[in-house]
């Protein structure tokens, strides 16, 4: 994966769970608010790690469809509607995470919104891919 370089200064300490910058080259793939529902547009659960799980999925499967796979993301944004949730199961939502996504950290942003289209969504995670 020599076309991408994280970037972090040198006298920053180092991100941990994201990139703090990704230099790269190459087709650009842009993913659009991938939510915590299933292929067939139904809500498996209402659990916000097993929905954070099924968004990054769905992801991975949406990139499958250019020849890609998840290390190529270059930046994701999420959007969560209780940060108290998020934070208070961060190490589930690791976990869920490198289940999908490996030890790939690209660039990230979070933010917590009122709510989402979906009333049943938690989580909403759009993705951005260079290939």
């Amino acid at each position: 994966m020599s076309d991408l370089e994280m970037l972090n200064p040198s006298n920053w300490k180092p991100a941990k769970g994201y990139a703090n910058g990704v230099l790269a080259s190459g087709q650009v793939a842009f993913l659009g608010g991938h939510i915590g529902w299933n292929g067939d547009q139904v809500f498996e659960t209402d659990d916000f790690v097993g929905q954070v799980r099924q968004a990054l999925e769905n992801i991975r499967e949406v990139l499958a469809v250019a020849g890609a796979s998840t290390d190529r993301i270059v930046r994701m944004t999420w959007f969560i509607t209780d940060k108290r949730e998020y934070l208070s199961r961060l190490p589930e939502v690791g976990q869920a995470y490198r289940s999908v996504m490996g030890k790939h950290f690209p660039a990230m942003t979070m933010v917590q919104v009122a709510a989402l289209i979906e009333d049943r969504a938690k989580v909403e995670i759009e993705a951005t891919a260079v290939l």
